[in-house]
């Protein structure tokens, strides 16, 4: 897949970001194909701040996948700042060519040469291939993670 590149993401992407959100099973119920008011206003805080960032995956001029990751500063770990990986998707019809190993590889990459002690992600219980996938990254599911709706 040496022919993908990664970079933040801009405003024109925004319409195929939030596809790839809605191109998945927990997606499909929790999220829009059209960009909206709520979803300019959230791109715009990522975008402005300078601890997140909105990645695109573009392959053949297209965009194929997108994470976001945010940079947590905490006391724990002798002050050590954190990597927060989220909304990790792969566009469908390029699901299991190795898109998404290369994806977060390069996340993994951006965490240490910034100097995180860790990198950190959630995934949602009934996502067992994607359990799987973390596990094959060498992720370990030390912690049990815990969200309240609001």
């Amino acid at each position: 897949m040496t022919d993908v590149t990664y970079r933040e993401a801009v405003r024109a992407d925004l319409p195929a970001v939030i596809a790839l959100l809605a191109d998945d099973v927990l997606g499909k119920a929790r999220d829009f194909t059209e960009v909206d008011e709520a979803y300019e206003r959230a791109f715009a805080d990522i975008s402005a701040d300078p601890r997140n960032q909105l990645i695109v995956a573009e392959q053949d001029a297209e965009l194929v996948g997108c994470l976001q990751i945010t940079y947590i500063p905490g006391l724990g770990r002798h002050g050590a700042e954190r990597s927060l990986i989220e909304s990790v998707r792969v566009r469908s019809d390029r699901r299991g060519q190795g898109l998404g190993r290369e994806l977060m590889t390069w996340a993994v990459h951006q965490a240490r040469e910034r100097g995180c002690a860790l990198v950190q992600l959630t995934t949602d219980k009934s996502r067992t291939d994607a359990h799987r996938f973390y596990l094959g990254l060498g992720f370990v599911a030390s912690h049990d993670g815990m969200k309240l709706a609001l």
